[in-house]
């Protein structure tokens, strides 16, 4: 997974360890969204795709073992199961489900990522069609034309660095660009400073929150990266 960086969804109830495990993935390089519940978790799945799902088998309402059986009835995605139940046969029952692996609690984050990557390497690599406008939720990014429109087709305008930070960004969607090879790669006097100031003004473009972006991503301590549903 070193050309597309893998979207993980992580659905618990536990408020402080989804975000501790949000916060500990992307340090790990994985691009990371939650879900508090099922509910939540299939919401979430109507607007991305991910390619890996962590998910607790204890949670109010629909459990995770009932939320996996209805995935298996029409999804693949890889899924690993957490929970406090260590018990053979509660693991039997997470991997007759559907589960590719299990995981009791409490755990050692780093085993956690080991069986992220581990699964990942079994999973075939993603492919993605460039010429393919780039969906962003409220809007459309056409590669091809350079173009940025609404979901209307109405032009949203937006200057031509702005116009080569999408491409750049969109053509390798998932992957991390460091703020200097974004400068390198942009020219014309572009720096790491420069570059931050772009991605913040694009951001007022596309997302319908820049203060908390969806799709045009900081990976703390590593760049940035831009997702697309």
């Amino acid at each position: 997974m070193d050309k597309n960086t893998a979207h993980i969804l992580v659905v618990d109830d536990d408020t402080r360890l989804r975000h501790l495990l949000q916060r500990f993935l992307r340090e790990q390089s994985f691009a990371v969204s939650t879900a508090k519940d099922a509910f939540e978790a299939r919401s979430q799945m109507e607007q991305y795709k991910f390619d890996l799902l962590i998910v607790d088998v204890m949670m109010p309402g629909e459990s995770g073992i009932d939320f996996l059986k209805n995935l298996r009835l029409e999804s693949n995605v890889p899924v690993i199961m957490l929970t406090a139940m260590g018990e053979t046969s509660d693991r039997i029952t997470g991997l007759e489900s559907g589960a590719d692996d299990y995981l009791p609690k409490p755990f050692e984050p780093k085993e956690l990522v080991l069986r992220i990557r581990n699964i990942l390497k079994r999973t075939p690599e993603k492919r993605s069609d460039v010429s393919a406008p780039l969906n962003l939720g409220l809007c459309f990014y056409d590669i091809v034309k350079k173009e940025l429109t609404t979901k209307q087709g109405e032009v949203i305008h937006i200057t031509p660095v702005e116009q080569s930070l999408l491409s750049i960004l969109g053509h390798d969607a998932g992957q991390i660009f460091t703020r200097e090879k974004l400068a390198e790669t942009l020219g014309a006097g572009q720096s790491p400073r420069s570059i931050d100031v772009q991605i913040t003004r694009l951001r007022k473009k596309i997302e319908k929150d820049s203060k908390n972006p969806r799709y045009l991503q900081t990976i703390r301590g590593k760049g940035y990266m831009l997702l697309v549903e």
